[in-house]
């Protein structure tokens, strides 16, 4: 029971600590400080304000609580316990174990109640800013005056590294001039980092800037004053057209006698010493490991159990609902199950060979917007780039606070599109922009795009792999993707990035060949549970003749688009995207040296390396050897592809800046270089230079021992 001098309030915020120090303390790894300090701060959020129901984690109008300060997870884990989801409490004693529920950093989709994956700082808060944009835009399609069907609210908890990262200040940026009013971040300022004191590194006025990017700011001076803690959530909660930001002033490892205020809570464990010196400076009744008072517990499973209740209520107003608006309830059912409208790949587009050349981000562009007239749920937009890389939604106006949607916002709900607009305006904020389409995939409900040159992933790197990490549906579109660029130089031409964003397990990377290529990895894309990252071209492609092709199916990461006359082939050539044409044209000019060439299009390595053996044979047979690879890009990783006798056509070098094709010469990606190659694994080396005698100074030498070129 509490003493005297120890509320029922207190006995549960001590409960957080020592549950979470303990949790590290047997670890012996994690960080203790950051729960120890933000305690009652979430003790407020969670007992007071945020909506949720533990034994369903996926209600859909739910409160969403993101701890972007992800190394801080045993404060969100002990919560989880504590309210009752379906987190045992040996998940909590084998923290950061094998196979165990409570990894160092929550991961979602790994332990019930987690929104999504956080550690990286930064990532959490640009996340809850797409949270929020989700909300915002289910609660102007579907509420109606009378019935308020979305209506929740983003919170989250952040810290000194999180703010201090770029991610997060672009985030901040959009999400001020988006006037994200269901948006709430608790700050826990400590002045502490991991090295030291943040007076190294960090003295602006936090408060001062995120006023200027349009939020409403509030500080508690104790962190510890839950009263004021309430207040301030009250007084965020009551804002409406502004996102909130509550500078909680917090001790880290708050009740440690000697690392209290200092960076050594931080990242270790305190030591059973000071643990348990903590624990006699705040009263705490047992040095057990892992005591938990029976009415903190009762406390706060009374707490998760209204959460059944609250969801009841919503769902009869849901039927109500139901009744009122029979073909918008149906609509958004269907959105939050995800499953594929009735004939949605009816309209897709279809090219024939002798259509006029068209570049992928062009084919994708028609192709996305046939699937967003099927799927009303899509949504997304560019870092500024709708121009270049073809991703407006013709039609479906721009996401914006409504008194700033302006002329073109006609035509949506109440005559004006506002939150109910599809365009959503990142800006120049790739950091920003990946991250908050990871938030808008993980709130549900909602296929989101992100879209910027191939060359500025490295400025989406982190977002991308949380999202193939988290198994996010949602579509990373990249464009401009290779030397071909041209006049725009070596600064925007991608080189290694296809390479790098290739090893990213899990992510779904599609490179195609040409228009239908492109309108089919699309129709793949929202079929698949995952990421998919498009790889488009700047410069016009040709249609290819799939004549000879064998069972053409981009869902099988590759297929033989041309096979030759005779028995099976002498040499195979390879490519993906803008190289494919090369190879065809190659095949054709081998038959006139009688050299019987296959063409295989590879627009997927990893749907590629995803089938069975027989099939991956059928494409590739082991026996044939003389095999030519063709991309415009790094070489690295081809020899898988061209094995060991086979010629990697590549790049090693950047780019240069002058018209895409002349480049494109000038490093040697032209049908006859490709010839020339395959003569040469055929040993007709004289053939061959006669073949291709362009300029090579740009191009290291071919080498079929090591598999470069």
């Amino acid at each position: 029971m509490p003493t005297e001098t120890q509320t029922l309030e207190e006995l549960c915020i001590n409960t957080i600590r020592f549950l979470s120090a303990d949790a590290v303390q047997n670890a012996n790894s994690g960080h203790p400080g950051m729960p120890m300090g933000a305690a009652a701060m979430a003790y407020s959020l969670w007992t007071k304000f945020l909506k949720f129901n533990p034994k369903d984690p996926q209600w859909f109008d739910r409160d969403r609580f993101v701890l972007s300060a992800g190394h801080g997870s045993m404060l969100l884990y002990s919560l989880l316990y504590l309210t009752g989801y379906d987190l045992p409490l040996e998940e909590l004693k084998r923290f950061r174990q094998w196979g165990s529920k409570t990894p160092g950093h929550p991961e979602r989709g790994h332990t019930p109640g987690v929104e999504v994956s956080t550690g990286p700082l930064g990532q959490g808060f640009g996340n809850a800013v797409g949270l929020a944009i989700a909300e915002h835009w289910f609660a102007a399609r579907f509420n109606r005056p009378d019935h308020t069907l979305v209506d929740h609210y983003t919170y989250g908890i952040c810290g000194d590294g999180d703010l201090m990262e770029g991610v997060s200040q672009e985030a901040a940026s959009l999400a001020g001039h988006l006037k994200l009013g269901k948006l709430i971040f608790l700050y826990d300022s400590n002045h502490i980092s991991l090295a030291g004191a943040t007076s190294l590194t960090f003295t602006e006025d936090v408060g001062k800037r995120f006023e200027a990017y349009g939020w409403h700011t509030h500080h508690v001076r104790d962190g510890n004053d839950v009263e004021d803690v309430t207040r301030a959530i009250e007084h965020a909660r009551a804002e409406k057209d502004r996102p909130s930001l509550i500078l909680v002033h917090t001790h880290i490892g708050y009740g440690s006698p000697h690392k209290q205020d200092t960076f050594q809570a931080h990242g270790n464990p305190l030591g059973e010493e000071e643990l348990q010196a903590a624990k006699k400076a705040l009263g705490w009744e047992s040095m057990d490991k892992f005591y938990l008072p029976e009415d903190s517990v009762k406390f706060f499973r009374e707490v998760g159990a209204k959460g059944a209740k609250i969801q009841q209520e919503w769902q009869k107003r849901f039927d109500a609902y139901k009744k009122a608006y029979a073909k918008e309830a149906a609509e958004l059912e269907q959105m939050i199950s995800g499953k594929l409208p009735q004939n949605w790949q009816a309209d897709l587009p279809k090219w024939k060979p002798d259509d006029k050349p068209l570049a992928t981000r062009a084919a994708g562009g028609q192709a996305l917007n046939v699937l967003a007239k099927h799927f009303p749920n899509i949504i997304g937009g560019s870092a500024d780039l709708n121009p270049s890389t073809d991703t407006a939604l013709k039609g479906e106006g721009d996401f914006q606070p409504p008194e700033s949607a302006g002329p073109s916002a006609q035509g949506a709900v109440g005559g004006i599109w506002g939150y109910a607009g599809r365009n959503i305006a990142f800006g120049v904020r790739e950091h920003a922009m990946g991250a908050a389409v990871n938030g808008m995939a993980a709130h549900g409900g909602l296929l989101p795009f992100s879209a910027t040159f191939m060359v500025f992933s490295d400025y989406m790197k982190p977002s991308v792999r949380l999202g193939a990490l988290s198994r996010h549906k949602c579509f990373y579109v990249f464009t401009h993707d290779s030397v071909g660029v041209g006049e725009d130089g070596p600064t925007h031409e991608p080189i290694e990035q296809l390479a790098g964003l290739r090893s990213i397990p899990g992510l779904n990377v599609m490179r195609p060949a040409d228009a239908n290529e492109t309108a089919e990895c699309w129709a793949y894309a929202v079929q698949h549970d995952g990421p998919t990252l498009f790889v488009f071209t700047r410069q016009n492609l040709p249609h290819l003749d799939r004549a000879k092709a064998k069972k053409p199916d981009v869902s099988k990461g590759a297929y033989i688009l041309w096979e030759p006359d005779g028995g099976a082939p002498d040499v195979i050539l390879i490519g993906t995207g803008s190289e494919v044409s090369l190879c065809a044209k190659a095949a054709e000019k081998l038959k006139g040296y009688g050299v019987k060439a296959r063409v295989v299009s590879m627009p997927s390595w990893n749907l590629f390396e995803g089938q069975d053996e027989a099939y991956r044979e059928s494409v590739l047979p082991k026996a044939i050897k003389r095999r030519v690879t063709v991309e415009a890009g790094s070489p690295y990783g081809w020899c898988r592809w061209a094995g060991d006798e086979g010629i990697i056509v590549g790049i090693n070098r950047y780019g240069a800046s002058a018209p895409g094709a002349e480049i494109m010469k000038h490093l040697g990606f032209t049908s006859e270089r490709v010839t020339a190659e395959a003569l040469r694994l055929m040993g007709r080396n004289d053939e061959a230079n006669k073949e291709y005698g362009g300029d090579t100074t740009n191009v290291a030498p071919t080498s079929p021992q090591s598999g470069h070129s």
